[in-house]
């Protein structure tokens, strides 16, 4: 659900027209429904109610502080990613005990940052980053807390370049070495084991990975705690999907896997930890573009969009699927015409749809990218030095401009020429 509706021919965000926003900061533009977060963040602390929890956002989906901050006053923690998230989310004012530290790839100051800044755990990937962690938290003098993040060997049959729970991928270590690795870990005196950490892929829309990755983690535990581990604390990841076609079946409900995990590991008396990005802000934001041209092909028609790749990449890279929508209600039983829908970068890649039935379009219309909210603005560039788009936050009958365009000299003024040019 969200709440982006039609109300008298015009779509709205809440209770603010689309076509208000576009005219106000320009086309083209994401906005986000603060409603929207706030339910599916409130949906999944409800489907944990019955166990000691904490939800943290995975704020890799859409990391502006903005969205970062109504969601912490929600009471959400913070999954970072990085020294830049973490910074992020400390700016947006989480505290250090409620943000955990992810990611195959920590480097030395980035771990400074966390130990020094304040820190509820990292969730460790290898041996050598358990060194390093060792090492720094030495130097920093501080006993860092961590869970070890076990690869399950779970195939979550979802797309290849986002499925991180199988043995060929980068993320974590075998579970097989799990009692090996964490042997390793009780020895160095600057680390503290209090948990297990798993994630085994993003926009699974089916529970019966979760539950295999789960089993075996139960199972990890009580090996783990016969070995003389504390293990009071279970990071079970994120990845639960989201409709992106409204065509599709729906993905399971948050209140589904939260019966699982109090069905696999709720009798273990473990704190839980989950990490849903996408599914907290992928239906909370909108793209809107503007039609340029509808331009006449050979074989077919394309509607010309001023949104290009640079500002949504998820079609281009993973071949997604949006629903694109008139911000003006077609009339009922309007005819459908099919359109190639895409941008004005130059690559043929900058293509968000090919044969896609819509109702006919002239220049001016606006479309809206259903389901944006998520990797979405945080995986945007200035390709083509095409400005950064804004970001809207929509809150009821207001909004507010939370990243506004840059200009083409802020952009271009960013660049420094050496002396000798």
């Amino acid at each position: 659900m969200d709440h982006f509706l039609y109300r008298d021919g015009a779509l709205y965000a809440e209770d603010v027209p689309i076509a208000d926003i576009a005219a106000a900061v320009g086309t083209p533009f994401y906005v986000y429904s603060t409603a929207t977060l706030l339910r599916h963040f409130t949906l999944f602390d409800e489907a944990l109610s019955g166990m000691d929890h904490l939800v943290c956002y995975a704020m890799k989906a859409a990391s502006n502080q903005a969205i970062l901050k109504t969601l912490a006053q929600a009471g959400a923690g913070m999954d970072v990613v990085s020294g830049g998230e973490y910074a992020r989310a400390r700016a947006a004012g989480v505290p250090g005990d409620r943000i955990v530290f992810s990611g195959v790839g920590k480097t030395a100051d980035e771990i400074r940052m966390a130990l020094t800044g304040g820190i509820r755990q990292f969730n460790v990937e290898s041996e050598p980053e358990m060194a390093v962690l060792n090492r720094v938290a030495g130097e920093v003098g501080v006993r860092a807390p961590i869970t070890i993040r076990v690869n399950p060997d779970v195939d979550a049959k979802t797309h290849a370049k986002i499925a991180t729970g199988k043995s060929e991928n980068k993320f974590g270590i075998p579970i097989s070495r799990a009692r090996e690795v964490y042997a390793l870990a009780a020895s160095l005196e600057h680390l503290e084991v209090i948990g297990i950490d798993v994630h085994i892929g993003s926009q699974l829309t089916d529970l019966a990975p979760f539950e295999l990755a789960y089993q075996k983690v139960a199972e990890l535990t009580g090996t783990l705690r016969a070995d003389g581990h504390t293990i009071k604390r279970l990071d079970l990841g994120g990845g639960l999907g989201i409709p992106y076609a409204r065509s599709n079946e729906a993905p399971p409900l948050p209140t589904d896997y939260g019966a699982l995990i109090e069905r696999t590991v709720g009798h273990l008396g473990c704190e839980i930890e989950i990490e849903p990005g996408r599914l907290i802000a992928g239906n909370a934001g909108l793209m809107v573009s503007e039609v340029i041209y509808v331009k006449s092909g050979e074989d077919r028609d394309f509607l010309i969009l001023d949104g290009a790749m640079n500002d949504l990449i998820r079609p281009a890279m993973y071949d997604a699927h949006h629903d694109i929508v008139p911000v003006v209600e077609p009339a009922p039983g309007a005819d459908q015409v099919p359109y190639d829908i895409v941008g004005p970068v130059c690559e043929s890649g900058d293509t968000f749809a090919k044969g896609r039935m819509m109702p006919a379009l002239a220049a001016g219309d606006l479309v809206a990218f259903r389901s944006a909210g998520a990797y979405g603005a945080v995986m945007s560039s200035e390709y083509n030095t095409r400005p950064l788009i804004p970001e809207v936050l929509v809150h009821g009958d207001q909004y507010a401009v939370i990243r506004p365009r840059p200009t083409f000299d802020e952009i271009i003024n960013r660049d420094t020429i050496p002396e000798w040019l």
